[in-house]
């Protein structure tokens, strides 16, 4: 039986290929450590998973929630944007519930993209940007995160008539996989953009709890201008520990946010309300778990960071997110070298060119493991000679 043609332009997901070749590694009686998928590895805060057991023990939390999520989930998320970022939202128009941001993603691809539409998505990127837009029949302008620019996108190298058929731009900072933490002026430069060519601009802030060395992530809604063009994907998944909880939202222009809400209305029944009460807990609650992850997370930034320097690779100490975004060695491309890791020493480390054409040439660590774990993954590959 032959599958809709717009499944022929999506490629396998790379996690789903990882998952696999763990798998099979397994089956084989490897013993793997898995640095490939961004799980965090510690457990969901309990006094999330104990509001989470009272929620689900209440009869009138088992009807269909509301399509954009409970009012008081909502205002919640607005209690911490304007508690974390200084912006103030509605949560009647300016905020949707999400069953997690990944969904949210992609359905704004469908909410504005249509046939032969440019999209502005990064290289490297979280795969979905590139895999939404070819389920919605657009065409991805890949702009290039390159080592010489920061890892930031030059939007001035993108064609007058390209800007002129896009009709979404994506970014994601702190960024997916390179680490790098853009700042409110990047953000302004962003917006101005989608202002000037009518593109609505999205941000993926999913890891914007995770930054090292004192620094503090922005939101894009802080820029002038953005509540009329640009919306924020965030998730409570890397958080608070909650990534099978699916649980997440968008917030930003009222006019953006109402198209994500009619896709959704059409194709979801919305979030299972006691999941919400227990987001509800994790946004009200939860500041102090985030910092507490986040000194976790540059432990192992630091410890791994060491690790790789003494064992010769190339790469700079990421500020944001929980991954290090390292060069392969010569003479390997990213697939042959991360093929090479596991075979000889069952160590998953993510291929960069599953992350675009830019990413070829490096690989991704994920900092997700405990770190007596994370130190056998390096005595194995110094002892591999890789």
């Amino acid at each position: 039986m032959k599958q809709a043609r717009r499944l022929d332009n999506a490629p396998p997901y790379l996690f789903v290929e990882i998952e696999a070749n763990i798998k099979k590694a397994l089956e084989q009686g490897i013993d793997v450590i898995n640095l490939g998928i961004g799980d965090p590895d510690l457990p969901t805060p309990e006094f999330i998973v104990e509001k989470m057991i009272e929620a689900v023990r209440e009869p009138k939390f088992h009807a269909y929630p509301e399509y954009s999520g409970s009012l008081e989930f909502r205002e919640a998320v607005a209690r911490y944007y304007k508690r974390r970022f200084n912006v103030k939202l509605d949560p009647e128009t300016e905020i949707v519930a999400l069953l997690g941001s990944k969904e949210g993603i992609a359905h704004i691809f469908f909410a504005l993209v249509n046939d032969c539409d440019f999209t502005l998505v990064p290289d490297p990127q979280y795969p979905v940007y590139k895999l939404a837009t070819a389920l919605t029949g657009g065409v991805p302008y890949e702009m290039p995160l390159l080592r010489e620019n920061g890892f930031l996108p030059d939007l001035s190298t993108i064609p007058g008539e390209v800007a002129k058929r896009s009709k979404i731009l994506f970014v994601n900072y702190p960024n997916n996989p390179t680490g790098t933490v853009a700042d409110l002026n990047f953000y302004q430069k962003v917006v101005n953009y989608g202002l000037e060519n009518e593109i609505v601009v999205c941000n993926d802030n999913a890891y914007s709890e995770f930054t090292y060395d004192g620094l503090e992530a922005p939101s894009i809604l802080q820029a002038d201008g953005a509540m009329k063009t640009a919306v924020e994907f965030h998730s409570l998944s890397k958080s608070y520990n909650m990534t099978g909880w699916r649980i997440g939202y968008a917030v930003g222009s009222a006019e953006i946010i109402s198209k994500l809400k009619k896709m959704k209305e059409n194709i979801d029944s919305g979030v299972f309300t006691a999941i919400q009460e227990a987001g509800i807990e994790a946004l009200d609650k939860g500041d102090f778990h985030a910092r507490r992850m986040r000194e976790i997370y540059q432990a192992r930034r630091d410890m791994a960071a060491n690790e790789l320097k003494k064992l010769g690779f190339e790469f700079d100490i990421p500020k944001g997110a929980f991954y290090l975004w390292v060069r392969v060695p010569e003479g390997y491309t990213s697939k042959e070298f991360s093929a090479q890791l596991l075979e000889r020493t069952g160590v998953v480390v993510a291929p960069g060119s599953g992350y675009g054409s830019s990413g070829e040439g490096y690989f991704r660590i994920s900092l997700t493991i405990g770190e007596q774990r994370l130190k056998e993954a390096f005595e194995r590959i110094k002892r591999a000679e890789i």
